[in-house]
C-alpha cells in the first residue's frame, strides 16, 4: 500500500504539488475533486496576467459518490467494513481514465499538471489501495493525491476565500463524510500582522481548523437509520464538536476573540447590535443545497442571479431552518441549484446548521462562497502577492477601451480612476458604503467610461445592467452585490432609462444592493450621473490628464443631519461647455434626487479661472 498511496501533508505539499511557474509555456491545469458526494472535473487557466482570475475553461461532474459506496457493516456480506466494491473501483478508474483524456488529449493539458485529490472517503477506505492500483492500471501517468485533513482544510478555505476581494469570519465546508471550520483574516495579514509562530492567515488556518465526521452523506444515514437514542448521541456530539471548534479559533485569533467581545458588549444599543456579530463563509455542496433553499425560499431579498458567484444574506434570513425544511418538504417541483440527492440529505445539512448556530454568540452575516477545494489548489500554486491581489483590479486592468489603436497615448486607468473619485465627498468616510470605488470595481467601471459611445444611450442602459450580470460568470470577486452595484452604476452612467422587462431586473439589483447597505442605490445614482457629466465634456477616452483636469474638475463636500446632503461644484472651462447648456448637466442628477426622501444632491457649476 505505500508504494501507491500518495499522502500529501502541509510538509510536503509543495514537493507533492509544485508551483506555479510563469515562464512556463502551457498554462492549463487539470484537477479532479474525488469528493465523498461525487468526483468532479476542471481544466483551468493559469496564463498571466489573468492568473488570479483562475478562469475555468471546462468543467463536468460525475455522479458517483465514494461515501455511499464504502460498506458500513459486514453483516451478512461476505467484504469488511469500509471497503469500495468492485463495480465502484472500476466505475472510478474509467471515469478517471476519461477525464486524463478530455485534459491531455483534447486541450492538450500538460501530463505533470494533472492533478487528482481525494479526501474523506478514500481515506476511510480500507482498500483505498486497490482504488488506486485500478486508476494506475487504467491511466498509468495518473497519479492520485489523498489530502491529509489539514490540507483538505486549507485548499477548502483558501478555495472559498478565492471568489472574494478580502474576508474575515469564520470558514465552513460541508461535504459528504465531514465538516471543517476554520478561521482567515486577509486584512491582518495584509497589515502585516501574523499567527503566533510567524506563518501566514493560510497556514495558520489549516493548521488551525478542526474536521468533525459529519458530512451530509453519514450524517443523514445516521438520522435515517440509527434507533433514536443513537441520534440523539451524535447530534450532540456535533454540537458539542462545533462549540469546541469555535472555542479552539477563539483562543486562537485575536481578532475572533475582538470581535466575540464586540457581539457580547451588553452596552450596545439595538441599532448597534444589527451592525455586530460573526460573519462566516460556507462552501461544500451541503451548504451551497442550503444557500439555494434560501433563494427559492423568498424569504430573503431576491437574487436574480443565482448561478453567479457568491453572495451573501443576513445571519437572521440565515437562521430560518425550520421554513427551510418545510419548503424543501412541502415542494414538488425542481429548486434551482438541488439535486434529488441534496434534497434528500437537507434534513442533515438543516442539522449542521443549527449546531453551527447554537455554537455562535450572534451572526451578522453568512456568505455562500463559490469556490472549492479545487480552487483552493489553483490558488495555493500561486505566489503569495498574486492571491492577495485583487481580482477586480486583475479584471480591470485588462479591460481595453475602444479603438485605442486610433488614440495612440492614454490616460492610465488608475489616473482615471483617481479623478472621478475626486467627485465623492471629501468630509464624509463613504467607504462603509457600497460603492463602485469601496468594492474596488472602480478599475472595471472607469474602463467601460467610454464604450459603446455609438450606440443610443437607452439602449446601452438595459445592455450594461444586463451584462453586469451575465458576463464573467465565474470571475472571483463578483460576488451578487458587486454585481449589483456595478450593473446600478454604470445604467445610471446612461441615464437609467428603461423598458418595463428591464425594470424588472433593475427593482430586484436595488433590492439585492438595498438589502445590504441602505446608501449603496444613491451613491450608485450620483456616481452614473457624474460619469455621465464627465463623459458629456470629455468625449473620448482622455490621452492625458490634462485633457481633463483643464476642462472640469470636481469638488464635493457633504453633511448628514435629518438628511444626507451632498453639494457638488463642478467647474467648467469655456471650451468644455461650448454649445451646451450647463443647466442640462445639472439636470443629469434628477434620478439622484427623485428616488430618495432623505438624501439629496445639490450641484452648481461655475467657471474654470
Amino acid at each position: 500500500m505505500d508504494a501507491v498511496v500518495d499522502i500529501v501533508t502541509l510538509e510536503n505539499l509543495e514537493e507533492k504539488m509544485p508551483r506555479w511557474d510563469p515562464s512556463n509555456s502551457n498554462h492549463l491545469y487539470a484537477l479532479v475533486d474525488m469528493g465523498s458526494n461525487g468526483i468532479r472535473f476542471s481544466i483551468s487557466d493559469l496564463s498571466p496576467p489573468r492568473a488570479r482570475l483562475l478562469n475555468c475553461v471546462y468543467r463536468e461532474r460525475a455522479a458517483i459518490s465514494l461515501f455511499d459506496a464504502l460498506n458500513t457493516t459486514s453483516e451478512g456480506q461476505d467484504v469488511p467494513p469500509l471497503t469500495f466494491p468492485a463495480e465502484t473501483i472500476s466505475l472510478v478508474s474509467q471515469t478517471l481514465a476519461r477525464f486524463w483524456t478530455i485534459a491531455v488529449d483534447d486541450y492538450g493539458v500538460p501530463p505533470r499538471q494533472v492533478v487528482v485529490f481525494a479526501t474523506e472517503a478514500m481515506r476511510r477506505a480500507q482498500n483505498a489501495a486497490q482504488m488506486l492500483e485500478a486508476i494506475r492500471a487504467a491511466t498509468p501517468d495518473l497519479v492520485v493525491h489523498i489530502l491529509a485533513p489539514a490540507v483538505e482544510t486549507l485548499f477548502g478555505s483558501v478555495g472559498a476565500r478565492s471568489g472574494l476581494v478580502d474576508v474575515k469570519g469564520l470558514f465552513l465546508d460541508l461535504g459528504g463524510g465531514s465538516v471543517q471550520m476554520t478561521y482567515m483574516d486577509s486584512y491582518a495579514a495584509k497589515s502585516g500582522a501574523r499567527e503566533s509562530g510567524g506563518v501566514g492567515y493560510e497556514t495558520a488556518a489549516a493548521l488551525s481548523g478542526e474536521s468533525m465526521p459529519f458530512g451530509a452523506a453519514r450524517l443523514i444515514r445516521i438520522l435515517e437509520n440509527s434507533e433514536a437514542q443513537a441520534r440523539t448521541t451524535e447530534v450532540s456530539k456535533l454540537q458539542a464538536g462545533m462549540k469546541e471548534a469555535f472555542a479552539k479559533l477563539r483562543n486562537k485569533f485575536p481578532s475572533l476573540a475582538a470581535t466575540v467581545a464586540e457581539t457580547q458588549d451588553s452596552g450596545l444599543d439595538k441599532e448597534a447590535k444589527k451592525t455586530t456579530g460573526i460573519d462566516i463563509y460556507l462552501c461544500g455542496g451541503g451548504f451551497r443545497g442550503y444557500g439555494s433553499i434560501l433563494m427559492h425560499s423568498g424569504r430573503i431579498q431576491p437574487y436574480p442571479i443565482p448561478a453567479i458567484g457568491s453572495f451573501t444574506v443576513s445571519g437572521k434570513a440565515f437562521g430560518k431552518t425550520k421554513d427551510m425544511m418545510e419548503i424543501n418538504k412541502s415542494f414538488d417541483g425542481k429548486i434551482f441549484g438541488m439535486s434529488k440527492r441534496r434534497r434528500a440529505q437537507f434534513p442533515a445539512i438543516v442539522t449542521v446548521v443549527e449546531a453551527l448556530i447554537e455554537a455562535l454568540p450572534r451572526i451578522r452575516s453568512v456568505t455562500f462562497c463559490a469556490g472549492g477545494n479545487r480552487e483552493g489548489v489553483l490558488m495555493m500554486k500561486l505566489p503569495y502577492e498574486i492571491r492577495e491581489s485583487s481580482p477586480l483590479a486583475c479584471l480591470g486592468s485588462l479591460v481595453t477601451p475602444p479603438a485605442l489603436s486610433l488614440l495612440g497615448q492614454r490616460l492610465e486607468l488608475s489616473r482615471l480612476v483617481d479623478i472621478l473619485s475626486s467627485a465623492m465627498p471629501g468630509n464624509l468616510a463613504a467607504t462603509d458604503s457600497s460603492t463602485v470605488f469601496s468594492l474596488q470595481l472602480s478599475h472595471l467601471y472607469c474602463g467601460q467610461i467610454w464604450s459603446r459611445m455609438g450606440v443610443d444611450a437607452d439602449a446601452n442602459a438595459s445592455a450594461v445592467l444586463h451584462s453586469a450580470v451575465t458576463e464573467e460568470p465565474s470571475c472571483p470577486g463578483l460576488t451578487h452585490r458587486a454585481r449589483a452595484v456595478l450593473g446600478l452604476t454604470l445604467c445610471a452612467r446612461w441615464g437609467a432609462n428603461l423598458g418595463p422587462i428591464d425594470q424588472q431586473l433593475y427593482s430586484g439589483l436595488r433590492a439585492l444592493v438595498d438589502a445590504a447597505d441602505r446608501e449603496g442605490c444613491f451613491w450608485a445614482d450620483y456616481i452614473g450621473a457624474t460619469t455621465r457629466v464627465l463623459a458629456t465634456l470629455i468625449t473620448a477616452w482622455p490621452r492625458d490628464e490634462q485633457s481633463i483636469t483643464n476642462n472640469i474638475r470636481f469638488h464635493c463636500v457633504a453633511e448628514r443631519a435629518k438628511k444626507l446632503k451632498v453639494y457638488l461644484e463642478i467647474s467648467l472651462s469655456k471650451k468644455s461647455i461650448q454649445g451646451l447648456d450647463p443647466q442640462d448637466l445639472i439636470d443629469m442628477f434628477k434620478g439622484a434626487n427623485k428616488q430618495y426622501d432623505d438624501k439629496k444632491v445639490i450641484v452648481s457649476t461655475k467657471l474654470l479661472s
